[in-house]
């Protein structure tokens, strides 16, 4: 798992992304697309259009990480083009690279009385 700091923000890039793009290329769709700063520490995702592979783009503050992950089977759960961009939490992100549904997660369930 990549460690997130507090404070941070995830941002999901909505859509499809040319994944043969690196720091330079992803950093500048983190700017134009999104309109976040890439030296700002959050963390911006990419997905392929397979949807097999992802890409997270991170400033740490001494330089830009780069991650990448492919699942062997299914697709990563990503929002509709039509939505531009989608900010989500750090335990979003990692059900996400989990390869499950984080819209919708299956909560466990809680007693409601001890007894």
């Amino acid at each position: 798992m990549i460690p997130v700091p507090a404070q941070t923000r995830v941002w999901l890039a909505a859509g499809v992304t040319d994944m043969r793009k690196g720091f330079n290329g992803l950093s500048a769709l983190a700017e134009k697309v999104l309109a976040q700063d890439p030296f700002s520490g959050h963390l911006f995702v990419f997905r392929g259009r397979r949807g097999d592979l992802v890409k997270v783009i991170w400033f740490d503050g001494q330089g830009a990480c780069l991650f990448s992950k492919r699942l062997e089977q299914g697709r990563f759960v990503w929002p509709s083009p039509a939505q531009g961009r989608v900010s989500i939490t750090s335990a979003q992100l990692a059900m996400l690279l989990e390869g499950i549904d984080w819209r919708a997660p299956q909560r466990t369930w809680r007693p409601l009385t001890a007894g």
